[in-house]
């Protein structure tokens, strides 16, 4: 599969890792360019299981993603429309086809990224970010609407639901560290430890099976919305669908016949057994 020809970020792929950096200039701004370019992305992405991990980052050392082109948003219409009548926005069908990508997503944020490209950051399944470096802000209330690439819709299932109406209402820059106690990003980190630790993490989880990243994931997901009995029903049907992909039972009788799950060694060292029987495949 090759990743080229696209107009606002170029793709380089190593070892089971996209990195996708975003050099749209001046700001990396969401218009239909990129738009295209991410759905483009995202139809190859969803047919190579040789990619675990797909990194989003930025060369401009101010700005990850801009907001919405908003000369996009002049052309919607002043009349309202029932229920019925109201479709996505072309901005919430592409980070809901990223949001679904059977790989593992990590936006790597070492600059602005508000509005619409902090809900396609939200859209990612991991967020770092580094220190006085990086700010969110959903602007939209304060322009009179509300954020339309997901924001509204993730931003509770993110951090709760007066956070995200603190968020939203007050429409202003939010840093790395409150963002990090407010949870739209999974941690914050000082700007020269961000790089080390998203490639560690990166390169770390692209060595497991493609099917058992994408079970695990689907599942997470599927369980926001349902139930506590249907969501343990969906992770069993998610366990079966990595085990027949997967070298699992291989790995696990490997594990018994080596006692290796009654050794109290392998109990100090289980994270770097999990790497060390990555290279136990299935035979067929």
């Amino acid at each position: 599969m090759e990743y080229k020809n696209f107009q606002t970020f170029s793709v380089e792929v190593k070892a089971g890792v996209a990195w996708v950096t975003f050099d749209f200039g001046p700001v990396n701004v969401q218009g239909q360019e990129m738009l295209a370019d991410l759905g483009s992305l995202a139809l190859r992405l969803e047919r190579d299981r040789s990619i675990k991990v797909v990194v989003f980052q930025s060369a401009n050392p101010e700005i990850w993603v801009c907001h919405y082109d908003t000369n996009l948003l002049r052309d919607m219409s002043e009349e309202a429309v029932s229920r019925e009548e109201a479709k996505l926005l072309d901005l919430q069908s592409v980070c809901e086809r990223i949001s679904k990508l059977p790989q593992a997503t990590i936006a790597k944020i070492e600059g602005y990224a508000r509005g619409g490209g902090h809900e396609f950051a939200l859209a990612c399944d991991m967020r770092f970010a580094a220190r006085g470096k990086f700010k969110f802000m959903q602007m939209e209330v304060g322009m009179g609407i509300l954020p339309c690439g997901g924001g509204a819709s993730r931003m509770a299932r993110q951090v709760g639901l007066g956070r995200a109406l603190e968020i939203i209402l007050s429409a202003r820059d939010f840093d790395a560290d409150e963002a990090e106690a407010y949870g739209t990003i999974n941690k914050a980190f000082e700007p020269e430890e961000l790089g080390p630790y998203v490639d560690n993490l990166a390169n770390r989880i692209a060595q497991f099976p493609a099917e058992s990243i994408n079970a695990a994931k689907q599942m997470v997901y599927e369980s926001i919305d349902k139930p506590i009995d249907e969501a343990l029903k969906a992770e069993a049907y998610w366990l079966y669908q990595a085990t027949s992909k997967t070298a699992a039972i291989k790995r696990f009788t490997w594990a018994d016949e080596q006692e290796a799950q009654f050794s109290m060694e392998s109990q100090h060292n289980w994270s770097d057994m999990v790497m060390q029987i990555q290279s136990i495949e299935r035979d067929d």
